[in-house]
């Protein structure tokens, strides 16, 4: 949650032009308004919470402390993403967000393969943050789909304290799904 004096969390994206342009959730994020880019590493704001799906921390509510630094994505290709992380480790608080299935036309369904727009709305919505969240993802037709397939995910990690309830709730989650369909498959 804000303190009185922030209206909201500051999205900045380290861009570095590796995706199709019209398939680029960040630039449209950009042409909205909703997020700021910087061209350099050391542009990231000291101490922001940056999404990482490499980070060994699931991000928690517990983070909301370092959002007044900024929430921030580092935008590039998945196929460079690994190669791309290594080189911003320091100055951030590197976050993973747990188990969130895509609504995205690229990767929909794919678990865990999200649009720069839809890791800052689930990110947002962990932090206490869901107005935020609805409103980035309002500009996309496919936006409000992200909310309704991960909605008891992002309720259930939202209502977490720490780390260790967001990954609680995940595991509980993953196996009711197991359960449910009845097979030993892998998510």
């Amino acid at each position: 949650m804000r303190d009185a004096f922030t209206l909201f969390v500051r999205l900045i994206v380290y861009h570095m032009d590796q995706d199709d342009p019209k398939k680029c959730t960040a630039k449209r994020l950009l042409k909205f308004g909703e997020v700021k880019f910087v061209k350099t590493v050391w542009s990231l704001p000291r101490g922001c919470i940056l999404l990482n799906p490499f980070s060994k921390i699931v991000l928690s509510p517990d983070d909301c402390k370092y959002s007044n630094n900024g929430l921030a994505a580092l935008d590039c290709s998945w196929a460079e993403a690994e190669k791309s992380f290594d080189t911003i480790k320091s100055r951030v608080q590197g976050r993973i967000l747990p188990f969130l299935v895509p609504s995205n036309p690229v990767n929909y369904g794919k678990p865990g393969k999200l649009s720069t727009a839809e890791a800052f709305a689930g990110a947002l919505f962990i932090l206490g943050e869901e107005a935020q969240a609805r409103k980035i993802l309002s500009s996309f037709n496919w936006g409000e789909e992200f909310f309704k397939i991960n909605r008891e995910l992002l309720e259930g990690y939202s209502k977490s304290k720490n780390q260790d309830e967001v990954l609680d709730f995940q595991e509980k989650y993953l196996k009711g799904i197991k359960n449910r369909k009845g097979s030993t498959e892998e998510i």
